[in-house]
């Protein structure tokens, strides 16, 4: 039998269960890899927001990551809700350390509902640290005007952003177009630093959307740790999340989690 794929999330916690560490672990459970993690904050949340967040002493971000690396080397893993610079660099050292590889870079930055999950001063170490030893990130539009430090209104200026962005070292940007303001299709852009690839999915009217960025990453990380390619998996998370999100559960009375195992009953 040949052994199972392993990936890690570096993440906070949702006491929702729809997003951060939750939702990733669901992710990696429904597309068959073995899901570790390393907890960086603790938030006290629910569909209606996030009333609280708790930081992780970064001493116990770093011993976490240790302990994993020590015995169980993840194939793919991905950060999720950093919060601060120390923790940021803290991660950065420990996947330069033990040379991790496959490295998806959610920039959680900012909840849905307008909690700021990522301190204004730790952008700058998200990206001369972080960044450069990703090989993909995955930032929504909001996020993606603060990487690339410009208003994104049109297509052309989604792939200005791209290009901006790219500039970090990050191999692949996958930047996502739920967030655009039009009624059309949702199309995210994956650019490999040459080309750009359009991943076009029917915009879906509702409002339980909790969790969706840190699924889709999640997704990716799972499809790389299992062998596939950037744009396999990338175009696997697309299905994944679509599923999710038009298969919804429809519980709490905010802004609800999303189905992660949709895609597995899909047929």
């Amino acid at each position: 039998m040949a052994p199972i794929a392993k990936a890690l999330t570096i993440a906070g916690s949702d006491s929702g269960g729809g997003a951060g560490i939750q939702a990733d672990l669901k992710t990696f459970q429904e597309l068959g890899v073995y899901g570790m993690s390393a907890l960086t904050a603790i938030t006290a949340q629910n569909t209606l927001g996030v009333h609280g967040v708790f930081p992780v002493e970064t001493a116990a971000v770093t011993a976490q990551l240790q302990a994993i690396g020590a015995d169980l080397p993840p194939d793919a893993l991905k950060t999720g809700m950093l919060f601060s610079h120390d923790r940021i660099q803290a991660v950065a050292e420990a996947i330069a350390y033990f040379k991790w590889k496959n490295v998806v870079v959610d920039p959680v930055m900012i909840a849905k509902s307008g909690a700021q999950l990522l301190q204004h001063q730790a952008l700058s170490s998200l990206k001369s640290s972080l960044l450069p030893l990703a090989e993909a990130v995955t930032p929504n539009i909001p996020e993606a005007e603060l990487l690339a430090d410009q208003t994104i209104a049109t297509m052309e200026d989604r792939k200005e952003a791209c290009r901006r962005i790219a500039e970090t070292s990050v191999r692949y940007v996958i930047l996502k177009g739920g967030h655009a303001s039009d009624d059309g299709p949702v199309i995210d852009l994956l650019f490999d630093g040459f080309d750009f690839y359009e991943m076009e999915g029917a915009r879906i009217a509702t409002r339980h959307t909790h969790g969706t960025g840190c699924t889709f990453s999640a997704a990716i990380t799972a499809g790389l740790a299992n062998g596939l390619d950037m744009q396999s998996a990338a175009l696997q998370a697309k299905a994944f999340i679509q599923a999710a999100i038009q298969n919804g559960l429809n519980i709490g009375t905010g802004q609800g989690p999303t189905n992660h195992f949709a895609y597995r009953n899909r047929k």
